[in-house]
């Protein structure tokens, strides 16, 4: 039992040595309590690592331990999952008040983990962290096995409800190619992209927990090879997605589209909307929003923040630039890569040229994430550190226009900007940099680079 697992926005650990059974069974107990408060009634579902079973199993002992009553899905994707939060099981008369999907997401496959929705807000943060503390606190406390569930057909209802709702597809005449990295994405894009009768290819579409071919992310350019590849050959437009399904990859011919970039896109169908972009959002997304009307929201990073942020401000979208893209126009407000797909399948029905739209943007150069290695103890007092610098910055440092914190510290310079931001998932600094000036975007990043060496001089 560690407290490490118990992170910002999920639980998440190597299976057996920090996910093993005397620790699941906790955590579906002590959260089970709270489930119980709400109703009892939990929905469950896995990814396609090798031990998403065998976790679910513990998770369910927890449970029911706790006198939920555990309904199982089988193995889904987390969109699927989060979808059972606003859907009545076909074979159960009470509400579902919670979820938990299994899934290390994009981790190697000896990872996993737990997201957690209650009441249909997601349960993260101090709460994890609080649970975390109860779970250690009773860590010898023996729940006896108990892997009773009802199992529920989510995955049905879900394709019908993309297949109703995006009925006007019906014989999309484009060439789709996509990228499923073996995770879960077709336990349910195929049947529906079979049900619309689309024209498509797939590449890795077999749900292995193992990942044989690359690994699930999207974000990560190297693991784009193959489905550029199979584009350039035969297809119009190329998707792929992640272990779990919540995130997305979009290509055309000339774009790998990010997604800041697929927001103002998707925003060009709503009228008036609000947007809320994280702090490693381009700045021409947020001028460019305003421009058109739109309001745009700078927040934190992470999904879990996201979600709560836009429930609060009635947004009708936001987005990670990694591809993280939560739709409340028209869906429920959760990050959803299947349907962040059929969404950009009817920007090309309705005639947009995605090329020209992002060609029409202003020219920046961006840096990618860039990773700063540190320690779990010292990346959050380094970021107060560099706030410190910040206040009286050397004489030769960029001219400051203002400094935005409300992620890490986001520096926006006369033409441009730096970022620096502590990790909530792993012990790192994360750094990212633009400008209209690719010259000054370098300058900014080796500026700034300075910045924290001497912040991390100082705390020595």
């Amino acid at each position: 039992m560690t407290k490490t697992i118990f992170r910002e926005y999920d639980i998440r650990g190597i299976f057996e040595k920090e996910l093993n059974e005397q620790s699941v069974k906790l955590i579906g107990y002590f959260l089970g309590k709270k489930i119980k408060a709400l109703g009892g009634v939990v929905s469950i579902g896995y990814d396609a690592r090798t031990h998403s079973p065998i976790l679910r199993n513990y998770l369910a002992s927890g449970l029911n331990f706790a006198g939920c009553k555990v309904l199982d899905m089988g193995m889904v994707a987390t969109p699927v999952n989060y979808f059972s939060n606003y859907v009545q099981p076909v074979n159960v008369e009470e509400q579902v008040v919670a979820s938990v999907m299994i899934t290390g997401s994009h981790n190697p496959s000896e990872y996993n983990g737990f997201k957690m929705t209650l009441d249909k807000a997601p349960f993260f943060g101090d709460d994890i962290y609080a649970l975390g503390d109860e779970i250690i606190a009773n860590a010898e406390m023996k729940i006896p096995d108990n892997t009773e569930c009802i199992e529920i057909d989510t995955k049905r209802q879900y394709i019908d409800y993309m297949v109703e709702n995006f009925s006007h597809l019906k014989g999309f005449d484009k060439k789709i190619v996509m990228d499923g990295g073996n995770g879960v994405v077709d336990t349910v894009i195929t049947d529906i992209f079979d049900a619309l009768e689309f024209n498509y290819e797939g590449l890795y579409m077999e749900p292995n927990g193992t990942f044989p071919n690359h690994h699930p992310d999207p974000s990560v350019e190297e693991n784009l090879v193959d489905v550029k590849a199979l584009l350039e050959k035969d297809g119009d437009i190329a998707f792929a997605y992640d272990g779990d399904a919540d995130r997305i990859a979009v290509l055309t011919h000339k774009y790998n589209i990010k997604g800041d970039q697929m927001a103002l896109l998707y925003s060009m169908k709503m009228e008036n909307p609000t947007v809320i972009g994280e702090v490693k959002c381009s700045q021409v997304m947020y001028d460019e929003l305003e421009r058109r009307g739109a309001k745009a929201i700078m927040y934190k990073t992470g999904h879990s923040n996201l979600k709560v942020k836009m429930k609060e401000t009635n947004a009708d979208l936001a987005c990670e630039v990694s591809g993280h893209i939560f739709f409340k126009h028209r869906y429920f407000g959760y990050d959803d890569a299947i349907y962040a797909t059929l969404r950009m399948l009817e920007l090309l029905q309705d005639g947009i040229d995605l090329d020209a739209e992002l060609d029409a943007l202003p020219l920046v150069y961006s840096t990618e994430e860039i990773k700063v290695e540190t320690s779990e103890e010292q990346k959050f007092l380094i970021i107060d550190k560099v706030k410190e610098l910040l206040e009286n910055p050397p004489a030769d440092f960029p001219k400051i226009v203002n400094i935005i914190d409300v992620d890490g510290v986001r520096i926006n310079f006369e033409k441009g900007w730096g970022l620096v931001r502590a990790s909530n998932t792993t012990p790192v600094l994360v750094t990212r940099f633009e400008s209209t000036d690719e010259a000054l975007a370098k300058e900014y990043e080796n500026r700034v680079n300075a910045l924290i060496e001497d912040a991390k001089s100082l705390l020595k």
